[in-house]
């Protein structure tokens, strides 16, 4: 059966407030779609998406990954499999049901060094679960690894997030060109996010990559930040929900 869900997958260089374009999509999703499944994956091993949207998380995928891996390195070959016939149910009990949406995290491995096995399980587990939601909104690592690692390989929307910086720009290009080759998308924007003003725009170039839409500072979501409050609760006229909006429905979501 061809699964029906709407992939939006987030993307970029870091810094330049990807989490907070995340958070900011299922906020709007959920106040637009309350009959809706969504789900929100944080595949950012920095793990701020959870933070921003108020999740406390408890397992994690990488926590189900090292069960089966520990399981193997001991010897128990048949346990394995068993973990393995489990791990959708053990996915489903990493997710987080809240208002509105789920969440699940990857997690950060302990040990410093290669995502390959974390992004190899997350791939299965974003095919796994998609199916079972109306959205999902993947909040992904900075850089290409995971679209390299072809993490993402079924997107229906590619976002690519950047500041107003020329590094930021190059990154979304560079993401792009591997996308191209790697992911299959239906569509592809870009968000610029961060601007100072509206004057620096006739020096931004996102190459062949369409703008959605420019979001300048927000001064709310910088003190919502400091006082450790979730983006679920800033107001709809905060520069990064009306931008993300104007994304959302540039891409025919909304």
């Amino acid at each position: 059966m061809e699964n029906k869900a709407t992939i939006i997958a987030l993307s970029g260089k870091g810094g330049v407030g990807k989490t907070s374009v995340s958070a900011a999509i299922v906020k709007l999703l959920v106040e637009a779609f309350p009959d809706k499944k969504i789900l929100a994956i944080d595949a950012d091993p920095a793990v701020g998406l959870s933070v921003a949207l108020g999740i406390e998380v408890e397992t994690t995928i990488d926590d189900i990954r090292k069960e089966i891996v520990s399981t193997v390195e001991q010897g128990n070959t048949k346990a394995a499999i068993e973990i393995l016939g489990d791990a959708r149910y053990k996915i489903f009990d990493a997710l987080v049901e809240t208002d509105g949406f789920a969440f699940i995290a990857v997690g950060r491995p302990e040990s410093a060094g290669c995502y390959c096995k974390v992004n190899a399980y997350l791939k299965e587990v974003i095919s796994l679960l998609s199916a079972d939601f109306d959205f999902v909104i993947i909040d992904g690592e900075a850089g290409i690894e995971q679209i390299n690692r072809r993490v993402m390989e079924k997107v229906t929307h590619l976002l690519l997030v950047t500041d107003a910086s020329k590094k930021g720009t190059q990154v979304i290009s560079t993401i792009k060109s591997v996308a191209d080759e790697l992911v299959m998308y239906k569509k592809i924007g870009a968000i610029v996010n961060r601007i100072p003003d509206k004057s620096v725009l006739e020096y931004l170039d996102t190459g062949d990559i369409p703008v959605l839409s420019y979001i300048e500072n927000d001064k709310n979501l910088a003190i919502y930040d400091i006082m450790g409050q979730n983006i679920m609760g800033l107001p709809d006229d905060s520069n990064v929900v009306t931008g993300v909006k104007t994304a959302l429905c540039e891409l025919g979501i909304l």
